[in-house]
Order: C-alpha cells, then structure tokens, then sequence
C-alpha cells in the first residue's frame, strides 16, 4: 500500500486552489439514478470514493464517462436495484443509493455500509424516514431490504440532523408526487448543492419559515448539468496546514462563509487571515497560538470532519486546549499517533486535551482514517525530521492530490509504494 514520506519544518508558502466537494459531489452523482436523461457534472475531484461511486452507477446499469473533472452519466439498459457487497463495504455513502432505488423500483436491495471506522454510524434514520414514506424495511444477512406497493410523500422528524439521512430522504420524495416536509434535517451546505440539482431536475425543493425541508416531488425528473460546490473540508484543511506551518498560503476557489467559524477560530487563536469573497489569505505570524476549546456540532457549527486537523494545530499552542466531540464516538484515533510525533494530548471519552509543546517530532505513523490521515500529514509538515504515513489510501478518499498540492506550497512529500518502489 502507498505511503507518504513527510520532510518536516518548511513552511508553506504560495496558492492552492480548492477542488470540488466530496460530500456534495457524491449524492448528487447518486442523484442521477432518478432519472434516464443524460446527467454531466463539472469540478468534479478525482478521489477513491469518486471513483468508488461511478463503480457502483456502472453495477446499477448507467454508462459513465470521467474525463478532467467532468462526470457525463448515461442511461445503458435496465437499472439494477441491487449492489454487491464489494463495492457498498468501501464506503459508507454507498447507502445514499437506497433512496433514489426506492422511488424508482418500490424496492432494493443494499447492503449494510462500510467507510472510516468511526465508531457506531447506524442507517436507522434513513430507514425511519422510508418508512414514513410507505416502505417496509428489514434487514436480512447483512442486507437492508427494501419494499413498498406505493411511496406517499410524509411529514417526517429526524432523531438527529444526519447530513446522510437528509440527502436520502431528499432524493427519494423528490420522485414521489406531493409534499413531503422534513423536520430536523441538515443544513450543511452540501445539502443545498443536492436541492439545487433536484430543482434543475423538476422537483421542488426549499426551507420554509420554520426551517423545515420541503420537497414537492414529481413522477418524473431530468437530467442536468450541474457544478459542483467548493470542498469546504478541503479549504479548511489546508487553511490549517498554512497556519500550523506559519506559512503564507491563499486558498482559492472556496466559499469564505462555509468556514466561519473555523475562519473565527483560527482568528481567536492568533492566526491571521485575509477573508475575500473566493479567497482565504493565511498570512505568517510568530506570537504564540493562543489555546481553544471547541466543540463539534452540526453546521454551522465547528464541522467534526475539521476535528482532526485543528487538533494537530492545537498540538503547538501555548498553553492546554480542549476538543469536545460531541458527533462521532471513536473519532480520537489519530490522537495516539500524534502522540508518537511528540504531542501531550489526553483523551476521555468525548474529550481531548490537548497541552502544546513547542515542537514535533518525525515519526513512523499510521492513518486511520480520512480527516485523521490529513492530521498526521499537518504534524508531518510541522515537525523536525522525516514522518512516514502508511495507509494514505484514508486520505485518497477525500483529498484530491494532497501530495501534488502540498508540494506546489513548498512542502516536500513523497508518495511510495515500499513493495514497489526501491528507497
């Protein structure tokens, strides 16, 4: 498997542009089993679970064409309205196809979803809501199986505001004629992405005064040509990079507001920052970092997926911050492995403490999962030495090219395959 070996204490210095969303892109290629006509996407970021996903529509029966960042999705025969468990175990996106399968077929077949290990991610809010919509829901070895003999839109209250969930449901009431109203949903804005490109498709989709999600849907949908929102984690990440390495890094191509209250902690910290209206200009600075507690919360709260690399930051402050995960049980893994590189962090339960120090050390480390992986690479940049990282097929997942990005900013990382490659 690929590794990166990280050259530690440069910082980082020049321009990264911002690739297209993984969390928006992804439901919205899934988007097109709602429809036969042709469906194009643009900015589309060249990552695994991408690629993961147009496996999955060519297994369901669609033609796909990728080529520079642009999806072309075609109809090719008979959709399927089952998946193999090779492709679902790989991620846990995987599941959104359930939704569009349901609408169109009155039934599917989907096994249980893999992706990061991140403690317990349970599908029972999708299943509530398919349930409310008219669909019987059962799990059978290992399968969640799908039926109804007629789909009727619904008022339905999600027990927590999953972003996954609220995507699903969303897709699935957009091809049932009627209004379906959804309370408690997400408001990242991934999810505005997926209820733009429904409304380029026929349905009706918005928030009303309450705040709630109403979609009008209809008995038949279009194709679309559509791009795709600025990855707001990928901003964010490298946002973080530039700070920890007290570089001077303009990331463009990105929505400013996506990352508020990032953009309002790192301020706080002592980072400063240029706010333009596609731009954010991470400028050098040599006072202490200031320590931080903060909590994880749904948008527009600080995103749990922005966890990770704020944590490596946090490793050089002056002083004990605190993380409260208050999203994802299990989501402290890499905390041990910035220990190994020379970090002071604690971890109980849902909290991190975090005690600066005033460097760190390269080190053998191992990513266990996606926004860790990244981390492990912001610790990497920041230390003395050589860090090496196994398993960066975690970070392939979500970052388009970070060794080509990083090393365009001065960073010196290195991809290899040590059963392959001769060091």
């Amino acid at each position: 498997m690929d590794r990166f070996l990280v050259e530690g204490g440069r910082k980082l210095k020049g321009t990264v542009t911002v690739s297209g969303s993984k969390n928006a892109c992804l439901p919205v290629l899934v988007a097109s089993l709602l429809t036969d006509e042709p469906f194009v996407l643009h900015r589309v970021p060249d990552l695994r679970d991408v690629r993961t996903t147009l496996k999955i529509l060519q297994a369901l029966g669609k033609k796909v064409q990728y080529q520079n960042g642009t999806v072309t999705i075609l109809a090719d025969g008979a959709l399927k309205n089952t998946l193999p468990y090779e492709l679902v175990k790989q991620m846990r996106a995987s599941f959104w196809v359930a939704g569009p399968l349901l609408s169109r077929f009155k039934q599917a077949v989907i096994p249980l979803p893999g992706g990061c290990a991140l403690g317990a991610r349970p599908v029972d809010i999708h299943l509530k809501g398919f349930e409310r919509l008219g669909a019987a829901c059962t799990t059978q070895q290992g399968n969640v199986v799908l039926s109804a003999q007629a789909l009727h839109p619904a008022k339905i209250t999600l027990r927590f505001p999953s972003v996954g969930a609220t995507q699903n449901l969303m897709m699935c009431a957009a091809l049932i004629p009627g209004e379906t109203v959804l309370e408690n949903v997400a408001k990242e804005p991934e999810i505005e992405d997926v209820s733009a490109v429904l409304r380029q498709m026929g349905a009706e989709v918005f928030s009303d005064e309450k705040g709630r999600l109403v979609v009008r849907g209809r008995s038949a949908l279009h194709g679309v040509e559509h791009t795709v929102v600025a990855d707001r984690i990928e901003s964010g990440s490298y946002m973080l990079a530039a700070a920890a390495t007290r570089g001077d890094v303009r990331v463009e191509g990105c929505v400013p507001e996506h990352n508020s209250m990032l953009l309002d902690c790192l301020q706080e910290a002592g980072v400063p920052l240029e706010i333009g209206a596609d731009y954010v200009q991470v400028k050098p600075y040599d006072t202490p970092l200031k320590p931080l507690r903060v909590k994880t919360a749904p948008y527009p709260g600080f995103a749990t997926d922005l966890q990770a690399p704020w944590m490596a930051l946090m490793s050089l402050c002056n002083g004990t911050a605190e993380v409260d995960e208050d999203i994802f049980e299990n989501r402290f893994m890499h905390a041990p492995e910035l220990v190994r590189m020379g970090a002071d962090i604690v971890t109980e339960k849902s909290i991190a403490r975090i005690t600066g120090v005033k460097k760190l050390s390269g080190a053998h480390v191992m990513a266990s999962d996606l926004r860790g992986g990244f981390a492990l690479l912001i610790a990497g940049l920041c230390a003395s030495g050589v860090t090496e990282i196994e398993r960066v097929y975690h970070i392939d997942r979500g970052y388009e090219n970070p060794e080509g990005k990083l090393n365009a900013l001065g960073a010196r990382v290195t991809r290899y395959n040590p059963d392959k490659d001769d060091f």
